[in-house]
C-alpha cells in the first residue's frame, strides 16, 4: 500500500550520491504533493542574477530596499522562465497558496510590484523554474534513498545561506552529511 502522507511544507535533501546536475546537494522546497505527483523549488542554487534585475527587466521600477540585491534562485530544470516567490507573510496576492506553517509561494507579478514599491514581505525567496516529480516518481526515489525529507523551518528556508543550505537542512535532523553513504541498500 503507498504512503499517503503528503510532503507539502517539507524539504527534500539531495543524498551525496545524488549524480543529477539538477540536483546534486540541493535542498527543495515541496509546495504540492499528491498522488498525481508532486512540485517543488530548489531554494539554495543562485544563477547570478538579482532581484532587482527581474524587477527593471518586469518594468516594475525598485524602491532602495535590501530585497533588490536579493540572489535569484534556479528552482529546477521545468519551465526556466516561469517565477516563484516564497514568502513569510500573510497570503494576500492573486495566486497565493499558504504551503507549510507561515511559509507561502505565490506565482502572480502583483507580489512583485509590491516588493518594488517596498510593500510586499520582507522574507522572500525569488526563484525561476521548478523541480517537477510524475505520480509515484518522488515515492521511487525516496525509497531508493536519494532523498531525505527534512521539516521546513523558516529559520532554515529564509536564514541560511545559499551555500549552507545543505548541510544545515540534514544538520537539523542531527545528521553529519559527512556521514551518510553514497549507496543504498537494504539490510
Amino acid at each position: 500500500m503507498e504512503d499517503t502522507h503528503s510532503l507539502a511544507g517539507q524539504l527534500l535533501v539531495s543524498m551525496p550520491g545524488m549524480t543529477d546536475p539538477n540536483f546534486r546537494l540541493t535542498v527543495t522546497y515541496i509546495c504540492e504533493h499528491s498522488d498525481k505527483g508532486t512540485l517543488g523549488i530548489v531554494i539554495n542554487k543562485p544563477i547570478g542574477m538579482e532581484l532587482g534585475d527581474v524587477l527593471q527587466q518586469l518594468s516594475l521600477g525598485t524602491a532602495a530596499n535590501k530585497l533588490l540585491s536579493q540572489p535569484v534562485l534556479r528552482g529546477g530544470p521545468v519551465q526556466a522562465e516561469r517565477g516563484f516567490v516564497i514568502h513569510e507573510s500573510p497570503s494576500h496576492w492573486d495566486a497565493t497558496t499558504e504551503v507549510g506553517q507561515s511559509i507561502c509561494v505565490t506565482t502572480s507579478q502583483d507580489i512583485l510590484s509590491d516588493v518594488a514599491a517596498g510593500n510586499g514581505p520582507e522574507r522572500i525567496l525569488i526563484a525561476l523554474g521548478y523541480a517537477g516529480w510524475g505520480a509515484g516518481q518522488l515515492e521511487y526515489e525516496l525509497r531508493q534513498n536519494a532523498w531525505l525529507t527534512v521539516p521546513a523551518t523558516t529559520d532554515i528556508i529564509f536564514d541560511t545561506p545559499y551555500d549552507e543550505l545543505w548541510q544545515a537542512a540534514a544538520g537539523s535532523l542531527g545528521i553529519d552529511p559527512a556521514n551518510l553513504s553514497l549507496h543504498a541498500g537494504n539490510a
